[in-house]
């Protein structure tokens, strides 16, 4: 039996069509893969509110709402200080991640009441 690669001619061509394929398969002459589209989700949407609200200093920027009758979850910013019948000692006004965000405090004798609002609704009282 007469192995292939005893013959000079057979034995360039199988080296050549090697180097060929070696070649081939480290090329840079390919281009870089497309790029992967990524889809970006929108921010969400600022939240609304509505009605007045209280500004730094303890007043309103509106008419106050005569709605509530009591202090409870979910009334807006001015009417805590009209159900209060006194403005606030101090008011914090910031952004979170969840918005506008309101501390409103009441120094009572012996006591102090502090009242989270985000975006206009009162959210917690701590006592």
């Amino acid at each position: 039996m007469i192995s292939l690669l005893s013959r000079p001619a057979e034995r360039a061509l199988i080296l050549g069509l090697t180097a060929l394929a070696v070649t081939a398969c480290t090329s840079s002459e390919r281009g870089a893969p497309p790029p992967i589209p990524v889809a970006i989700a929108p921010p969400p949407p600022a939240p609304t509110f509505a009605g007045p609200v209280l500004t730094g200093d303890g007043s309103c920027t509106g008419p106050v709402p005569t709605a509530a009758a009591a202090i409870e979850i979910g009334i807006g910013e001015c009417e805590i200080v009209r159900l209060k019948g006194k403005p606030p000692t101090d008011v914090l006004v910031g952004e979170g991640r969840s918005g506008r965000e309101v501390q409103v405090l009441y120094t009572e004798p012996g006591a102090k009441e502090l009242y989270f609002f985000v975006n206009n609704k009162l959210d917690r009282i701590v006592k």
